[in-house]
């Protein structure tokens, strides 16, 4: 039978143990790939995802939107956090990420939430954005499973984590779901800026496939343990698609539950940007599928995408 992977932690003392430490490192912040050293605790200034010791939620609630294996029936738990460690100039939700529409909320109105969204049948509670509140949600975390929380976990992230932050999270999360946005850092500075996201990225994807390996399916098709990686093909070849799939399949596994998401359309600020400004077509999402294969990559997810003509 399926336990959720925090609840060994709960019963040992080691879960309490990671909020203290946790929350410590918030005092010169080191819990994303961005490196800002700020002491949250006390001030704003000089924090990217402009978030202090309180987590900015959006909204809460059953997403019937995810992949297959996470919305099941009855729907993703769905933790919609505001702002993000990331700054994609074609962000699909930059009202949520760059503007930081939402509003301040405790760690114990994030563990309510969670025990809400367990009453109503979610398969998961799926944090969405959650590179940049990872203190914040193992106090909430901690909080709920206390209250009876016993559903896996999933880490919903753009994929710009430390490993500071991953070994907090170790034993915690029981699926992470990170993207891979980009094969080129230099691409990645101009339209996410940030600094050497590829190798920050790899490493992320590396440590939590080390912790949760390939995505495991139970007999009613939910997923309950492993690695879900997300890809959005943009035009142009800017995601260097081809350099993250051989890397997928090369350094983590061939067996990886690989989402390949053709949904890109210019927003936010693409239209500042040429090679942004069109939607995907379809020869460049068939290129894409045909990388894939070539690679190996079995485990293909493609129930979102819609390809433009």
């Amino acid at each position: 039978m399926f336990q959720a992977a925090y609840i060994d932690l709960l019963h040992d003392g080691r879960l309490a143990a990671r909020v203290e430490a946790a929350w410590r490192r918030l005092e010169d912040c080191d819990l994303c790939a961005r490196y800002c050293h700020v002491n949250r605790l006390q001030t704003l200034k000089g924090v990217v995802c402009r978030t202090g010791e309180r987590a900015v939620v959006h909204s809460f609630g059953a997403h019937q939107g995810e992949e297959d294996p996470l919305r099941g029936r009855n729907g993703s738990g769905t933790i919609f956090f505001s702002w993000c460690n990331l700054r994609c100039v074609f962000c699909q939700n930059w009202e949520i990420s760059h503007k930081g529409v939402g509003r301040e909320t405790e760690p114990e109105e994030i563990a309510d939430m969670m025990l809400s969204l367990q009453a109503q049948g979610c398969h998961n509670i799926n944090f969405v954005s959650p590179s940049h509140v990872v203190a914040q949600i193992i106090k909430a975390v901690y909080l709920a499973a206390q209250r009876g929380l016993h559903l896996p976990l999933v880490y919903n992230t753009g994929g710009y984590d430390s490993p500071e932050a991953l070994t907090l999270l170790d034993g915690i999360v029981d699926i992470y779901m990170p993207d891979m946005k980009y094969g080129d850092a230099t691409i990645a500075r101009q339209y996410s800026k940030v600094r050497e996201y590829v190798a920050a990225n790899r490493a992320a994807v590396k440590e939590m496939h080390r912790q949760v390996g390939d995505l495991v399916i139970d007999a009613n098709g939910v997923a309950q343990r492993g690695l879900l990686v997300r890809h959005l093909v943009l035009p142009n070849g800017l995601a260097g698609t081809e350099a993250v799939l051989e890397f997928l399949a090369r350094e983590i596994s061939s067996n990886t539950y690989l989402n390949l998401m053709d949904q890109y359309h210019p927003c936010y600020r693409a239209d500042e940007y040429e090679s942004l400004d069109r939607p995907l077509t379809r020869d460049e999402y068939g290129e894409a599928l045909a990388v894939a294969r070539r690679c190996g990559l079995r485990r293909l997810d493609q129930h979102q995408n819609r390809a433009p003509m």
